[in-house]
């Protein structure tokens, strides 16, 4: 089990959503904040990320930013150029923001734009652990695999062809991957690594997690977790614990949890089949730890994700 994409998809809710943008200068945009984690890609030109009581952050071409804690920001072409407020929409699209007073001859920033819904009651360390602003420069041979998505991206958005609402949809998620995979590769080689990023890389508990979340049903115990990374019981436990910010069975737990709101939310298990896959022998010993987890019962928690 790819441990980065099962919590990627625990999280994440609804369709991503993702624009492409022309703009003359001068324009400042300001965005709320929101459940949604959002990016920003600069195409041509450039640009100003101002985060609300952050430094600003000067954008050059090929620059890729990530918010992945839906708190407010802006974009714009100067760090003091007058900001207009953009609305998120229902569908969770925004309104079409301002792009300055068009001019002949090309757009001063080209850029591309994209939100994901997040379930914030079920925020993974993985992502709670991130920066305000993860910022990955534009660099001569570096994230060649994001630099595609991108580049692919942008192409899809440009011209609205057969198949293109779900092309859109894979490759945005597919950016978010590339996204925190480049992130977590860069902390580790400028030796600023912690916690779930040193983690995914440590061996034994990389194994140990694998597999929680390939079989969150099965009744682990702290020594057969250990032996999957070939580490003695007391030994894993100190070092899972110590990454991942949690003792092994405590993880499990939550995982479990985690797993079974996924699965009342975007599927059409019955409860029992639920608590099977989550490890719990009855619907009655399952109803009770989500209910004590969520605060809710199954069954409301289904009704009301439904709405």
């Amino acid at each position: 089990m790819d441990v980065l994409s099962d919590v990627v998809a625990a999280m994440r809710t609804g369709r991503p959503h993702s624009a492409r943008r022309y703009k003359y200068a001068p324009w400042g945009l300001r965005f709320a904040a929101a459940d949604e984690a959002g990016f920003h890609v600069v195409l041509r030109g450039s640009a100003w990320l101002i985060p609300d009581g952050g430094e600003p952050v000067a954008l050059a071409p090929g620059d890729v930013v990530f918010l992945a804690h839906g708190h407010g920001h802006a974009l714009a072409s100067g760090p003091d150029v007058p900001l207009q407020e953009v609305r998120m929409l229902p569908d969770g699209t925004w309104t079409s923001p301002p792009a300055g007073e068009p001019r002949a001859g090309c757009p001063d920033t080209v850029t591309l734009c994209g939100t994901y819904r997040l379930d914030r009651v079920r925020a993974h360390r993985l992502l709670a652990e991130l920066p305000e602003v993860v910022h990955l420069p534009a660099q001569v041979g570096a994230h060649r695999s994001l630099r595609a998505a991108v580049e692919l991206l942008g192409m899809e958005l440009e011209e609205s062809r057969p198949g293109t609402d779900a092309i859109v949809t894979s490759l945005l998620d597919t950016l978010l991957l590339y996204i925190l995979r480049a992130w977590w590769e860069g902390e580790r080689a400028a030796g600023r690594a912690r916690g779930w990023a040193v983690a995914l890389a440590d061996p034994a508990v990389a194994a140990a997690l694998r597999a929680i979340h390939g079989d969150p049903g099965r009744a682990w115990t702290v020594a057969e977790l250990g032996a999957a990374g070939g580490l003695s019981r007391a030994a894993f436990a100190r070092r899972f614990a110590a990454l991942v910010g949690e003792p092994p069975l405590t993880y499990l737990t939550w995982w479990r949890m985690t797993t079974a709101g996924r699965l009342l939310r975007d599927d059409d298990l019955s409860l029992r089949q639920v608590a099977q896959r989550t490890g719990y022998a009855s619907e009655f010993a399952f109803a009770k730890a989500f209910k004590r987890e969520y605060g809710v019962a199954p069954g409301r928690y289904r009704r009301r994700t439904a709405s």
